[in-house]
């Protein structure tokens, strides 16, 4: 039998996953931005609200996730999420030869960890967001996981390294076999199109700490 609880966390964890807050799932899915805001999860008496099967419907529509997936969060949502170190690289570092390999996983050790709940057991790291590029998404300071083995569709949040040292968070509009083109997260940013050629590697967003 499903829960309450196991449903509205399956949700969080489907945002978390691409990378969006709750509100940013609603929106992507043409929903109202409140839709699945903790405080649309029960009435002022204490009577439980649930998703509507709609709203699951148009989430998994837009995120390009299958039922089997959404199921799997379910079942992963009873279980209490087992925390991680996972290593912690500043954008700047991050920009800088050498400190990663062609796969996009940081090479060496020495790094700062730091820990977080329910990213799974993929190997993966955490960048933490500097500037102001990627508001209202992500802010300074924030903390966005990445997971450069996570399959990457069109719509995700991801990570790029260019071969010339920059590092850019932005959505994957389009990827050919030519060309990586990229929305920007802040309507004062522009989006990028970039030559397959001129990237090192692009890995996907997998966890927020907003």
């Amino acid at each position: 039998m499903l829960t309450h609880a196991q449903i509205w966390h399956a949700i969080d964890a489907l945002a978390a996953r691409h990378g969006l807050s709750t509100s940013g799932l609603a929106r992507k899915a043409h929903l109202d931005s409140t839709t699945f805001n903790k405080s649309k999860r029960a009435t002022a008496d204490g009577r439980l609200r649930w998703p509507s099967t709609e709203s699951v419907a148009k989430v998994l529509e837009a995120t390009g996730d299958s039922v089997e997936e959404f199921m799997s969060l379910l079942t992963l949502s009873a279980k209490p999420p087992i925390p991680r170190r996972v290593p912690v690289i500043g954008f700047a570092q991050a920009g800088r030869g050498g400190y990663f390999d062609d796969a996009g996983f940081p090479v060496g050790q020495g790094w700062d960890e730091a820990v977080f709940p329910g990213v799974g057991e993929d190997p993966v790291y955490a960048l933490e967001v500097s500037g102001d590029s990627m508001e209202p998404l992500y802010r300074d300071g924030d903390m966005i996981i990445v997971s450069p083995s996570a399959q990457i569709r069109k719509g995700d949040r991801v990570v790029v390294k260019t071969n010339g040292g920059e590092v850019i968070a932005k959505e994957l509009k389009r990827r050919t076999a030519k060309t990586i083109e990229l929305a920007s997260m802040n309507p004062t940013h522009g989006g990028r199109v970039l030559q397959q050629t001129e990237v090192a590697w692009i890995a996907r967003i997998v966890w927020a700490s907003q």
